[in-house]
C-alpha cells in the first residue's frame, strides 16, 4: 500500500503547520510607522527641539539595549528587534519639546535599565518602560516636566500651560479644535488627536492592535466624565475636554495596548482598560495633577499578572477539584 503524499515540508514537522509573517520586528517597526504621523506633527508644531528630543532618546536607549547585551553576553542581533527603538521614540513623544538633554538621556537610560533589562529583557518587564523612564524623570525633575512650550508660536516657555492645566489651576476652559489640530502647549506627541487617531487606524489595520483596550478607556472616561459634568456643570471640564486633553488618547493606543505589559485574557483585558479609565478621571479630578494616564497604566500593569491569573478561562471539560 502506497504511502499518502503530502505537498510541502509541513508534513515532516510537528505542528502547528500554520506560519503567519508576524514577527516581533515586523509588529515593532509597524508601531513605529503607525508613530509616524505623531513624531511629524511634533516636528512641525515644535520645530528642532522635537527633534533633538527624540534622537536623543533614541540614542540613549539603543545605547543601553547594546550595553546590556554585551554584558549578558547576548546576540547582538536583539538590537534590531525594534523593541529599543520604539521604546526610545514614546518616551521622546511623552516629553515635552524644552526638555534638557542631559535629562532626556537619562530617560532613556532608566527606561531600558530599570524598565526592562532588570527583569530579564524583552517579554519579560511588567512596567511599560517607556512610562518607567517617564516616571522617573517626573519624580526626579518635577519643574523641567511641567514647563510646556506652545506649538507654533514664539513664546516664553513658562507661560504656556496644557488645556488640562489650565483648566484644572486657572479654570480657563479650552477651545476644542486646537486640541484636535494640535495647536497647544504640551508633550511632543499629545497635541493632535488627529494624528494619533491616524496611527491608531493604521494599528487596527494591520491588526497589531487590540482595539478593545483604547474603545474601553475612552469609554470609561467619557461616560464617567459626562456624569460628573452634569452634576457639575459650572465646575467640571467637558467630557470632550478630557477626551482630547493631555495624553489620554496617545496612552490609550500607544502605551495601554503594549503587548507584554496589557492582559491576554478577554475579560482581564476589559478589566484592566476600565480601571485606566477610572484612575485617569479620579486623579485629574479628585487628585493634585492635571494629568493622570502615565500612573494610571502603571498601575493596572501591576495588575495584569494577577488579571491573567483570574480570569484564565478554564479548559474544556476539566473539573474543578475537591478541597
Amino acid at each position: 500500500m502506497s504511502q499518502p503524499h503530502y505537498a510541502g515540508s509541513y508534513a515532516w514537522q510537528s505542528s502547528p503547520h500554520i506560519r503567519q509573517g508576524d514577527t516581533v520586528p515586523a509588529i515593532m517597526y509597524t508601531v513605529v510607522a503607525a508613530l509616524i504621523p505623531a513624531t511629524a506633527g511634533a516636528v512641525v508644531f515644535f520645530g528642532v527641539d522635537a527633534l533633538r528630543v527624540v534622537a536623543l532618546a533614541l540614542f540613549s536607549t539603543m545605547a543601553t539595549e547594546f550595553v546590556f547585551l554585551k554584558a549578558r553576553k547576548k546576540d547582538l542581533s536583539a538590537l534590531r528587534d525594534g523593541s529599543a527603538f520604539i521604546t526610545g521614540l514614546l518616551l521622546a513623544l511623552t516629553l515635552p519639546p524644552g526638555l534638557k538633554s542631559s535629562y532626556v538621556v537619562i530617560g532613556g537610560v532608566v527606561s531600558i535599565a530599570l524598565g526592562k533589562q532588570i527583569f530579564g529583557g524583552l517579554g519579560c518587564n511588567i512596567f511599560n518602560p517607556a512610562l518607567v523612564g517617564r516616571a522617573f524623570l517626573q519624580g526626579a525633575f518635577p519643574v523641567a516636566m511641567t514647563t510646556w512650550s506652545t506649538a507654533l508660536a514664539k513664546v516664553d516657555a513658562t507661560t504656556a500651560a496644557t488645556p488640562l492645566g489650565g483648566f484644572k489651576f486657572a479654570h480657563i476652559v479650552p477651545a476644542l479644535k486646537p486640541m484636535i489640530v494640535g495647536n497647544i502647549g504640551g508633550c511632543l506627541g499629545e497635541t493632535s488627536a488627529l494624528l494619533i487617531l491616524l496611527g491608531g487606524l493604521i494599528l487596527v489595520f494591520r491588526r497589531c492592535l487590540d482595539w478593545k483596550i483604547p474603545l474601553t478607556i475612552l469609554a470609561t472616561v467619557g461616560l464617567v466624565s459626562s456624569g460628573y459634568y452634569l452634576l457639575n456643570p459650572t465646575t467640571a471640564a467637558s467630557p470632550l475636554v478630557h477626551l482630547f486633553g493631555g495624553g489620554l488618547l496617545f496612552g490609550a493606543v500607544f502605551m495601554a495596548t503594549d503587548m507584554v505589559t496589557s492582559p491576554i485574557t478577554p475579560i482581564g483585558t476589559l478589566v484592566y482598560a476600565f480601571g485606566i479609565g477610572l484612575l485617569v478621571f479620579v486623579i485629574r479630578v479628585f487628585g493634585g495633577l492635571p494629568e493622570g494616564v502615565m500612573y494610571s497604566i502603571l498601575i493596572m500593569n501591576s495588575v495584569v499578572p494577577l488579571l491573567n491569573r483570574f480570569t484564565r478561562p478554564r479548559p474544556f471539560g476539566a473539573r474543578q477539584e475537591a478541597a
